[in-house]
């Protein structure tokens, strides 16, 4: 009798572990699905821009950006002026954090140092969402001081760099020009950051949905 309740209660527990192990598998299978749906379903472009790139006063190349407007459409809105009346635009505003293996950084409007920034909603702006991942190099995303403190400066990876998920807003990607990312990184990046050259944004814009077609035939 001892013995038929022993193997009663062995079997119960067998059974138990095995339903166990497949809800953990189960979940596994999910959160990889999840993982990779994120990953192939990449968010509308609705804008593109450029930047012109100067390395100590000799042309570097074009980067051209594709915004996610409908995701960030609050992030990705940033023109006009300033809450101090400045144009935000990054023409002559340096790249002035270069680090290789990582990302090149800019957008300081204000000082040119990384210590300044602004935006259209006054100094800084809240995090808008944290949806897209920094899961590729050519990922653009807001730099910032910690939570909610957003201005104008950004950075452009050239790296997978998933540790900055859920702490940095990704607002767009490069669409053409990551060989002037890696010229910057490598020309001009060093280990504490500081660029060993001068590296300038000689120009900026937005480029017409007309004109969309004529830099895809370039790509």
């Amino acid at each position: 009798m001892m013995r038929r309740e022993i193997s009663a209660f062995a079997q119960r527990r067998w059974l138990l572990l095995s339903l166990l192990a497949l809800l953990l598998l189960f979940l596994a299978f999910s959160f990889n699905s999840q993982v990779m749906q994120h990953v192939d379903e990449e968010p509308e472009i609705t804008h593109r821009v450029f930047l012109d790139v100067d390395m100590d006063n000799q042309r570097l190349g074009r980067i051209v950006i594709g915004l996610y407007g409908t995701v960030v459409p609050k992030t990705t809105g940033e023109k006009g002026k300033g809450s101090s009346g400045k144009p935000l635009h990054y023409k002559k505003t340096p790249f002035h954090r270069i680090i290789p293996g990582f990302m090149v950084q800019g957008g300081d409007i204000v000082h040119g140092d990384g210590k300044g920034g602004e935006s259209i909603y006054g100094g800084t702006f809240h995090d808008e969402n944290f949806k897209i991942n920094h899961w590729r190099p050519g990922v653009v995303s807001m730099a910032n001081s910690g939570r909610n403190s957003n201005g104008s400066q950004f950075f452009i990876t050239t790296v997978k760099a998933s540790w900055l998920d859920g702490e940095h807003v990704v607002f767009g990607r490069v669409i053409q020009g990551m060989d002037t990312v890696y010229a910057i990184e490598g020309g001009a990046g060093t280990y504490s950051g500081k660029p060993r050259k001068k590296v300038i944004i000689a120009d900026s814009g937005e480029i017409p949905k007309s004109k969309w077609n004529e830099d895809a035939a370039k790509l």
